[in-house]
């Protein structure tokens, strides 16, 4: 073992990633989308999908409807049903069809009962929810969809895989706002080291391109109203940041024993290391203003992992660009990792790609597995202005090549919940 032999080198409670998939803003391919975070672009734009010009906040970073064509996915789900399900449900399906083939995992009868499905999402179907407003305000309680009170659900993104692909095994939903995509990743690992599952597919989805929804998260006061320069909206650690920009999309990532793995012949991507959760017990929306919610629940990551602070070689923040989180977690940071903390590079994937709500963390995830895979670390895009408070490295700007080992991917959400997830590079 390449960290102080954690879990005593027994196969059967050791995590490894097999397959990622994604759709994003920024690309709806692993692929794609970290090219385009190398290259520095942007995902924010002006809101399209409705009229939101009496609306403070007129940005975000969307899926377009026209971007994502679920029907490239007909060979796996049929095309009516595909167009029912709510977009995140769609997001889910999709990200999952590319995950399950790049961990080339055939679900059959010899293993759908030992695979199971951890899908998260911050807020479930609301576009179905709001279509079906609609229908019950203009033609009545009799013309709302059939179909709405299942697709509306929250566990459907799971359910929905589960038919799609045949997962019998343990299948239930995360909801921990912005902290569900690390926190579905980290109990889909616990799942599978208690003996529960063989393999998860494991991440979240999200959908929060509604005028309701909009409204809702304005008046939290946490959104950026830069509404003439979307694309250097979201600016995380800088002085002048003004809230986060917020979008849709979904992670899945294949979580599997570490011995189903190797006798199915599987490239080995990645091993998942370590997992804590905890919460701040402090306020609806705000974090604690010293990170200590967030402190404990990395704290408690390196000590699952039976790793040093030192260990770890980069942080995918969770880099919200509000004034508060990026305050927050900068001092955790400091608390945790001490004077080390100056030389631990830390980069926001949230400065291109906004704030995909639930789903950011299991994207962030893969962002960090591709880091590890590439030796390279994207960079925190329109850093411009120091902010005293948050005063560490950020890779402003550019990325940077580096081996990372250990990477570090954290999460916080509204209702003070924390996870900070350890992945470490596959060498065996």
């Amino acid at each position: 073992m390449n960290h102080n032999g954690h879990h005593d080198g027994r196969d059967d409670q050791r995590v490894v990633i097999t397959g990622m998939g994604v759709v994003t803003p920024l690309g709806h391919t692993v692929t794609e989308l970290w090219q385009n975070l190398l290259a520095g672009k942007s995902a924010a734009r002006k809101i399209d999908r409705f009229d939101a010009s009496q609306y403070a906040v007129q940005i975000c970073s969307d899926i377009p409807e026209s971007g994502f064509d679920v029907e490239e996915y007909s060979h796996v789900i049929d095309k009516k049903e595909a167009r029912r399900l709510d977009p995140f449900e769609q997001y889910a399906v999709a990200a999952t069809w590319q995950a399950l083939t790049q961990a080339g995992l055939v679900i059959d009868e010899s293993n759908r009962d030992e695979i199971g499905v951890l899908i998260g999402t911050g807020l479930g179907g609301l576009i179905v929810i709001d279509n079906g407003y609609k229908a019950l305000n203009e033609k009545g309680p009799m013309r709302v969809n059939p179909f709405t009170g299942a697709l509306m659900l929250p566990n459907m993104g799971g359910g929905q895989v589960a038919i799609t692909f045949g997962a019998r095994g343990p299948n239930f939903c995360v909801v921990s706002a912005c902290a569900t995509g690390s926190n579905s990743l980290g109990e889909a690992y616990e799942i599978i080291r208690r003996g529960d599952a063989l393999a998860m597919i494991a991440g979240a989805s999200e959908t929060v391109m509604t005028p309701f929804a909009l409204s809702a998260f304005h008046r939290t006061q946490a959104m950026s109203t830069r509404n003439d320069d979307p694309t250097h909206a979201s600016r995380p650690f800088d002085a002048t940041r003004d809230g986060f920009v917020y979008g849709n999309g979904a992670g899945i990532l294949i979580l599997e024993r570490l011995d189903f793995a190797k006798q199915r012949g599987a490239r080995i991507l990645a091993e998942f290391i370590g997992y804590g959760a905890t919460d701040d017990a402090f306020h609806i929306s705000a974090p604690v203003p010293d990170g200590n919610g967030a402190k404990r629940a990395i704290r408690r990551a390196l000590q699952k992992a039976h790793i040093k602070p030192e260990q770890i070689d980069y942080i995918n923040a969770h880099g919200t660009s509000t004034i508060l989180n990026d305050a927050a977690e900068t001092a955790a940071i400091k608390e945790v990792f001490g004077e080390y903390a100056y030389a631990l590079p830390i980069s926001s994937s949230k400065s291109m790609l906004g704030h995909l709500m639930g789903a950011a963390g299991a994207v962030e995830a893969v962002i960090s597995v591709q880091t590890m895979l590439d030796g390279i670390m994207h960079a925190t895009m329109n850093y411009e202005y120091p902010d005293p408070a948050c005063d560490l490295d950020y890779i402003p700007n550019t990325p940077r090549a580096k081996q990372v080992d250990i990477a570090m991917s954290n999460s916080f959400g509204f209702g003070g919940h924390n996870a900070s997830v350890i992945l470490e590079r596959w060498k065996n």
